[in-house]
């Protein structure tokens, strides 16, 4: 019978700039006596690489351009946080009061750049970036974790994000070593015997997804999740992997 395993691994640190992750998550999996097979992934919240990196900024050294103040003005924010905004965008898609969507310099679509100050530290000035390069940082979790276990792995790092046409925030994956981004059914047969002509499978965002519901969203402090029986085969893949091509974009 199919089964997906996840296992949100137990004590892992409120993380800090210079914090050893994988030390972190090999110690989680011993208390979650949890030996790691080849085939497993581990999901990682991208709050904690992000301050193990040190992407950690404080607003109040943040000076402004007069395109932040014009647009913190139309958006209702403050026009230190929207500077950084901007210097972590390519391009910004929607604005208006408490919104602004932008393309992220990463290529995806997200609010506010995926800038946030929830669990970031108890100072209202503090805000926390993206990692730099999520897929570098996802690939190094990798190999190192690769040579402790001495198993083939899986990395993912999950964000939350909203969606368009829905309410609600939920996991994607913003950096992967190792998983699938997609995985293309096209041409394969479905129950009745006919090819699928469309079907693309965002494997990676899937997994991200329901590894967010054990993370948590609030003060449940589940960085990392564990998962096994992931039904695609790992392989080598990257972010651009799951974006739309701007060419094949109906909706921006």
């Amino acid at each position: 019978m199919a089964s997906l395993t996840l296992t949100a691994l137990a004590g892992i640190p409120f993380v800090r700039q210079g914090d050893d992750l994988v030390g972190l998550i090999l110690q989680g999996l011993r208390r979650s006596r949890i030996r790691c097979a080849d085939g497993d992934v581990l999901v990682v919240a991208q709050k904690i690489v992000s301050r193990a990196e040190g992407r950690l900024v404080d607003l109040r050294a943040v000076t402004p351009s007069a395109e932040a103040q014009a647009l913190a003005l139309k958006t209702e924010k403050d026009p230190r946080l929207v500077e950084l905004i901007l210097q972590e965008s390519r391009a910004v898609l929607r604005a208006a009061p408490g919104v602004l969507i932008v393309e992220h310099r990463l290529g995806f679509i997200c609010a506010n750049a995926g800038i946030d100050h929830s669990n970031v530290c108890g100072d209202e000035d503090c805000v926390l970036l993206l990692p730099e390069d999520p897929d570098r940082s996802a690939a190094a979790l990798r190999r190192s974790l690769e040579a402790a276990t001495g198993k083939r792995l899986g990395v993912i790092i999950n964000d939350s994000h909203g969606r368009a046409w829905r309410l609600g925030t939920m996991g994607l994956a913003i950096g992967l070593s190792g998983v699938p981004g997609v995985v293309d059914l096209r041409g394969r047969a479905d129950l009745v015997g006919r090819p699928l002509q469309a079907t693309v499978v965002a494997a990676a965002d899937e997994l991200a997804a329901a590894a967010s519901l054990l993370m948590g969203q609030a003060a449940e402090g589940r960085p990392v999740v564990h998962a096994r029986g992931f039904p695609y085969p790992l392989a080598e893949a990257a972010l651009p992997d799951l974006l739309r091509p701007p060419e094949r974009d109906l909706f921006r």
